[in-house]
């Protein structure tokens, strides 16, 4: 599309198929700095959380504060996936999620890759009490399973993880 005032040309959008799978490094160096981004959109949400409750300590109301950090998570990524398919970090490391269709994904399809997501770190978790594990033991079972998780989109077409395989994303490089 042309502007008439500049002569400027947007450029054409590039086919989901023509677009680079991503390394997994890559992916996860982008992991780490949405993980710091995340630190500060959490610690806000915590805060907002525990003065409005008048929240003494850590005990009070610990479920309910945990289902809140889930769902102001849960909307931070959905809605950026759905709006424009990236985060801040994404947008810095030029990744996107896409859908099928190239386009970013829908928001059923964001919610779902939201919800997979928490694969990463929900079954390790959840043993802690089953088995009664210490939490070293459980710090170690969670880094055990974070890098079977890891290694395991190298063993998948365009190299993507269960959680976007789950969803029917992905993720592409977005060209400079």
């Amino acid at each position: 599309m042309a502007h008439a005032e500049t002569g400027f040309q947007e450029p054409a959008e590039t086919p989901a198929s023509a677009l680079a799978p991503v390394t997994v490094r890559r992916r996860l160096a982008a992991l780490l700095y949405e993980s710091v981004l995340l630190f500060g959109v959490i610690f806000v949400a915590g805060l907002a959380f525990s003065l409005v409750l008048q929240q003494r300590n850590g005990y009070t109301h610990h479920r309910l504060m945990a289902a809140w950090i889930a769902l102001v998570a849960g909307v931070y990524f959905v809605g950026l996936w759905h709006r424009g398919g990236q985060t801040l970090p994404m947008k810095t490391w030029r990744l996107r999620v896409i859908g099928p269709d190239g386009a970013p994904p829908s928001l059923a399809r964001a919610t779902l890759r939201y919800l997979a997501a928490w694969l990463w770190f929900l079954p390790p978790l959840a043993l802690h009490p089953l088995l009664n594990l210490t939490v070293p033991h459980t710090l170690v079972l969670e880094a055990f399973w974070f890098a079977a998780w890891t290694a395991s989109a190298r063993f998948t077409p365009g190299r993507q993880f269960l959680h976007d395989r789950i969803a029917g994303t992905r993720i592409v490089s977005v060209p400079r």
